[in-house]
């Protein structure tokens, strides 16, 4: 990842050359905001993005991001930006979808796709096979995006972005080990194509031993962790959060001179966020 700029601690933090950025919240401090300002300063910074959006439509994050003084709609039209925006549907009949525009419904179980659509069924009771043949779909279609966006004048600044991974594992129907294949593609494809990778997921979903597995992972593969929690002295009327950042990159450069784990403040905005050191505002 490109260096993020702003002159700010989290982008201080944060640094470069982090391929894998996990971004962990819980429902106490949730954390979207911190992939608003990647998205933001990804097209700032010239660069382009893969969204995968599971957990809100376009116009949510078209609406937040118009405060903050970006346009994702013209980055869409310009096609600086990619969303794709998957739903699950549980029960006894399910779709699991990626829609770029809209979907026509032919029936109660079927649709038509239109424009750039990959649709994927997963009906009751359907094989293992289904889900994985999704996520193989899924993958291409990401690849596809980067390797025909890939440009020398954005090397390294592509992002591709996942809101959240806890839907994307309730969309597999659980299939842990599908959505764990899925991601070490994505990783693979950082590597290849020099792009980076950003997570969301919600870490108190993941509080019990025998859920951890998918936290666990995604902390060992990331080069950047950053965690929001509530603050430890209680809630404050003009503090909503604290922000740890733990940049495994510089642990891995030896450099010991260099900050390699960040704990601050946070204060969200409308037009985005502040950040500042604990005792440090009057």
């Amino acid at each position: 990842m490109e260096e993020c700029g702003g002159g700010d601690l989290l982008s201080e933090a944060m640094g470069s050359g982090a391929r894998v950025v996990l971004v962990e919240d819980c429902v106490e401090a949730p954390a979207a905001f911190v992939l608003h300002l990647l998205l933001k300063r990804a097209f700032a910074g010239a660069g382009a993005a893969v969204f995968l959006a599971l957990s809100q439509p376009f116009s949510h994050y078209d609406r937040i991001l118009r405060k903050m003084g970006c346009n994702l709609s013209l980055h869409r039209r310009s096609e600086r930006l990619h969303f794709f925006e998957l739903q699950a549907f549980p029960g006894k009949q399910s779709l699991f979808y990626l829609v770029l525009f809209g979907l026509e419904k032919l029936s109660c179980n079927y649709y038509l796709v239109r424009c750039h659509f990959i649709c994927f069924f997963a009906a009751g009771g359907a094989k293992e096979a289904s889900i994985t043949d999704s996520f193989v779909r899924l993958y291409s279609q990401i690849q596809r995006v980067v390797e025909t966006n890939w440009t020398g004048e954005n090397a390294g600044k592509f992002i591709i972005m996942i809101d959240d991974i806890s839907l994307l594992e309730v969309a597999a129907h659980g299939s842990v080990n599908d959505v764990l294949d899925f991601l070490h593609y994505c990783v693979t494809l950082t590597s290849e194509m020099n792009c980076s990778l950003v997570i969301l997921i919600h870490e108190d979903i993941y509080s019990s031993e025998e859920n951890m597995g998918l936290l666990v992972h995604l902390r060992y593969i990331a080069d950047l962790v950053i965690k929001a929690a509530p603050l430890s002295t209680g809630l404050a009327a003009d503090v909503h959060g604290q922000l740890s950042v733990v940049n495994k990159c510089v642990f891995s450069e030896q450099r010991s001179k260099v900050q390699k784990v960040w704990n601050f403040h946070f204060k969200m905005k409308e037009n985005g966020a502040e950040f500042f050191y604990p005792g440090s505002r009057r």
